[in-house]
């Protein structure tokens, strides 16, 4: 009976095609969103009159309604009909981008991105779980590849084309672009997507609001402590201990609620799946890989290599295309029946190349052509990773378990991002204060070296009209200058460091752990 609903799904053709690209738009605009804003948060500062710390909220109320919305997507998907939770999601998206541009002060646009968060989260998994159900179960490898190409060219495509639109328009024309695309998506999901017929009655008087209740507190709590932590000193902050405590307790009344309640809002026994469970946690790692070094390369390039925010986003474009031109390739290989464990031992290894080639590359003054390769390679890596954890995730699932399950992959990625985010950033800040102490302590003023470049940067100060003692003051603040930018790219580098060895910690566990599930995935794919 299930396997039957999910084969009237099946879509052939054109009508496929239509709704792969739908569903492909709608996972680009929502994630193109999380980062194009990283790039105008200058401009909106300036333009609303707020402080860093205000408009940081801007990115936070974003990530917080998109990983509260994203675990119950599957069951609002069955309460009001997948076409229609669609549809609605692209329209509250759109409406709130349309807004957010209009906002006159910084708390009504974090208030209006709040609600883009909603719409915004639910955009990217009913997508995936649109386009996994529309291929024949032989060609879902293929499918989450297409899906793919969109979701790992999204936080690529953000900062550039961010940085052009701050540059030649002015900061609300990041939102105001997504109107359009969020019309045509809304016309072409009410044309062409189905839903399927779960066969259940809604259950509006036996909704679950304590569960949800539950996992916005826990999942509020932990977004706000991960985004917030590092500025607010962590737990000497009493904000921060007390959402910590919320989080733990909302996380364990939560399962609890789950477990027990006879409709949860999430299904938790979905992840009795072995694949299933293994694939989060590999989903956990990579958002943590994908969004960390998203985030560090292009602060680098901007605060120690002096580039703008549209060189920074343009360097990442090749590898982005990479990924983008092995997704295909990829998803032929899941096709021909090639284990997914193989190539996401292979991908972690590459991953683990990148880091390493990255912390060789770093010093002050690096160029486009030290870069380049490494970050084609992240390209190849993310490529090897994203399908094959997709598709390994959810092969043993069927009919809404599919969904449920794109539902557990898409939260922890998103989780790992800001994992990832908080954790490095925090790291960023503690190993730059360690290294400054140690090059410090070696900056001997009695030795002869020292005191020969101090006398040579005081002449070039002199030269240029300044007197004795402010050439001198000019030479030690240039020094202090360079000891701090050397500092910050050691810290960068302790990061890739630490963060390959992550990468090849995983290795072994795949391998340990699947090796007898994965040969089932191709006899799966033939019935």
């Amino acid at each position: 009976m299930t396997q039957q609903g999910q084969d009237d799904l099946v879509e052939y053709g054109f009508r496929r095609v239509i709704i792969t690209i739908t569903a492909v738009l709608c996972a680009l605009l929502e994630i193109v969103d999380t980062t194009i804003v990283n790039v105008a948060l200058t401009n909106m500062r300036g333009s609303l009159g707020a402080t860093l710390t205000d408009v940081a909220w801007v990115i936070t109320a974003y990530a917080i309604a998109n990983v509260i919305v994203i675990p119950m997507t599957s069951w609002l998907s069955q309460q009001f009909g997948r076409r229609n939770y669609f549809a609605v999601s692209i329209v509250v998206f759109t409406v709130a981008s349309f807004l957010c541009g209009n906002a006159t002060n910084i708390w009504e646009l974090v208030a209006f991105r709040f609600v883009q968060g909603l719409g915004g989260g639910a955009l990217l998994v009913t997508a995936q779980t649109i386009i996994t159900e529309s291929y024949p179960v032989a060609k879902r490898g293929m499918a989450q590849a297409i899906y793919g190409m969109g979701v790992i060219v999204g936080p690529t495509l953000g900062p550039p084309l961010g940085g052009y639109l701050v540059d030649n328009f002015s900061w609300p024309y990041i939102f105001y672009i997504n109107i359009p695309l969020g019309i045509i998506a809304t016309l072409l999901t009410l044309s062409f997507v189905r839903s399927p017929k779960y066969g259940e009655k809604l259950k509006s008087n036996q909704v679950d609001w304590i569960g949800i209740i539950l996992l916005a507190a826990f999942i509020g709590s932990l977004q706000f402590v991960l985004e917030h932590g590092q500025q607010d000193d962590w737990f000497n902050n009493r904000l921060i201990v007390t959402l910590s405590v919320v989080s733990l307790f909302g996380l364990v009344l939560f399962i609890w609620r789950e477990m027990t309640y006879k409709y949860p809002i999430v299904n938790l026994s979905v992840l009795k799946d072995g694949n299933l469970r293994i694939g989060t946690m590999m989903s956990f790692i990579l958002g943590f890989g994908l969004y960390g070094s998203t985030l560090i390369i292009p602060i680098y390039t901007q605060s120690i290599l002096g580039w703008t925010a549209l060189d920074a986003g343009l360097l990442l474009i090749p590898g982005s295309i990479t990924t983008a031109f092995m997704m295909p390739i990829v998803g032929r290989m899941i096709q021909n029946g090639i284990p997914q464990t193989y190539m996401v031992a292979v991908g972690f290894l590459t991953f683990f190349i990148f880091t390493y080639m990255m912390h060789g590359v770093m010093t002050p003054d690096t160029g486009v052509e030290h870069l380049y390769w490494p970050l084609i390679l992240r390209g190849v890596g993310l490529g090897l990773l994203f399908v094959p954890i997709t598709t390994m995730s959810l092969s043993t699932l069927s009919g809404k378990g599919i969904g449920e399950g794109a539902a557990f992959t898409g939260m922890m990625r998103q989780l790992g991002g800001s994992f990832g985010i908080a954790i490095i950033t925090t790291f960023i800040t503690r190993f730059s204060q360690k290294h400054r102490v140690d090059l410090v302590a070696n900056l001997d003023g009695s030795k002869f070296e020292i005191q020969q470049r101090i006398q040579q940067m005081q002449a070039g100060f002199m030269s240029k009209g300044y007197t004795v003692n402010e050439a001198l003051k000019k030479s030690y603040q240039a020094m202090e200058y360079t000891v701090m930018k050397q500092s910050t790219v050691l810290a960068y580098m302790d990061i890739f460091m630490y963060l390959g060895i992550l990468f090849l910690l995983c290795i072994p566990i795949i391998l340990f752990v699947k090796p007898g599930k994965s040969k089932i995935n191709p006899a799966d794919a033939m019935h």
